[in-house]
């Protein structure tokens, strides 16, 4: 049976193209806009519609299509491409025999990304780690804004259970060829982030390329540029709540073109990293009740047996080993071994710098808040504990004109043993 336009189209799309094919840019050119036309007659769409799925100006669709105009930018290619829901790869190999260059994917010429040894990891989101104290009459440290921004700021790394497991989901794409995707879930500050950064090091000493899409928004550079990952890629989606929850249906377009990426073997190896706190995984993951709209089906399919777990504190073994760090002369570690209760040290590494910052910078009106609040923990109040509406602010607790000596109904009355200095401001409660 004879194949129609579209189905000749889609069966030579599965072809790599090469320059030898397409001696004549010309006729790759031509080529190149006759798949995009089949591939638009496929989907039913008219070109002012095309501009709208693919995020681009008419004019720059129109010219696409148009054969007195030059050859579209890879940019454009691709874009059209994912809209079309044809594979990007031959069509870029064609746009680059037309221009005269070499294949695109194979060359990088329109990868999306650079190479991972030229990432700073604090660019990529990687907390910068609280800073040890001076050393008793020493000087204090060097610009912290000026450390804090080099990979030297970042302390020793400490293994725990899933850095293994992502290592061995690491090692198995980069020997098999197979894209994978790993999404590490965890509280506010328990290493993430870093877990991603030290897993992905030897990838970069194999020369894998990292794209971190993030402007004009994550959700946006993701979308449109998705289709452009080329082959041994690290596709970096921390925060992935904000690729995979962004509104107006982005999200859910995000997780498809997510899928397609990862189940096309032309494109890979591909490994895709992502981040979550445990609440947005079970928002994404939770299935909704009889009768009530899915709002994430395919964030749900994506991330499902993709998720990794992350404890919320060191183990006697991750602290042994911390400790052995820090004996060995890593001052950032024994720092956070001194200071961090609990086993959690990632949090006091992590979390410290920004919450003394906030801290020190606030308005006046939020600074008696937050003193206030650190008055009530002190005084045995819940993290949770909520004050009447009677109450407007807890910054009473801490007034500078009155102590806090008697039973209030928003307040714990502070143990016998305890005195306060209501000399200082503000006033503070302490054991004696």
């Amino acid at each position: 049976m004879k194949m129609n336009t579209g189905e000749q189209h889609k069966g030579r799309a599965d072809e790599r193209v090469t320059r030898q094919n397409f001696e004549n840019p010309a006729a790759a050119l031509a080529e190149l806009r006759a798949r995009l036309e089949a591939g638009l007659v496929a989907v039913h769409l008219s070109k002012s519609m095309l501009a709208r799925r693919a995020r681009l100006g008419r004019t720059t669709v129109s010219e696409a299509f148009s054969s007195s105009a030059d050859a579209p930018s890879a940019q454009t290619v691709g874009a059209l491409a994912h809209a079309l829901r044809l594979d990007p790869g031959p069509l870029l190999d064609l746009r680059a025999a037309a221009v005269g260059g070499a294949s695109a994917v194979d060359e990088g010429e329109t990868s999306v990304g650079r190479p991972i040894t030229e990432w700073n990891p604090h660019d990529l989101e990687v907390h910068p780690a609280a800073a040890p104290p001076p050393a008793e009459g020493g000087s204090p440290p060097a610009s912290s804004a000026r450390q804090q921004r080099t990979a030297s700021a970042l302390p020793a790394y400490v293994r725990r259970p899933h850095d293994t497991q992502l290592a061995d989901l690491v090692a198995a794409t980069a020997a098999d060829g197979r894209s994978r995707m790993a999404v590490l879930v965890g509280s506010s500050s328990t290493g993430k982030t870093r877990a991603c950064w030290e897993g992905v090091q030897p990838l970069a000493e194999a020369g894998w390329r990292l794209w971190h899409p993030f402007d004009p928004t994550r959700a946006e550079a993701a979308l449109a540029d998705l289709a452009r990952v080329g082959p041994r890629t690290v596709v970096w989606l921390n925060e992935t709540q904000h690729y995979l929850g962004a509104g107006r249906g982005l999200g859910e377009r995000i997780a498809a073109a997510v899928h397609g990426l990862l189940t096309d073997p032309a494109r890979g190896p591909v490994l895709v990293l992502g981040t979550l706190w445990p609440e947005y995984a079970d928002a994404f993951t939770e299935i909704a009740p009889v009768g009530e709209e899915d709002p994430h089906p395919q964030a749900r399919e994506l991330l499902a047996g993709r998720l990794i777990h992350l404890p919320g504190s060191f183990d006697t073994d991750a602290e042994a080993a911390a400790k052995a760090l820090a004996d060995a002369g890593d001052l950032q570690l024994a720092h956070a071994l001194k200071g961090a209760r609990a086993g959690r040290v990632a949090q006091f590494l992590a979390g410290a710098p920004e919450l003394l910052h906030r801290y020190k910078t606030a308005s006046p009106a939020a600074r008696a808040i937050l003193d206030a609040a650190s008055d009530a923990r002190r005084l045995g109040s819940g993290l949770h504990h909520l004050l009447p509406p009677s109450s407007p602010s807890g910054a009473t607790l801490s007034s500078t004109t009155a102590c806090p000596c008697r039973p209030s109904p928003w307040s714990p009355v502070p143990p016998r043993s305890w005195t306060s200095c209501s000399g200082s401001s503000p006033s503070i409660w302490f054991p004696v």
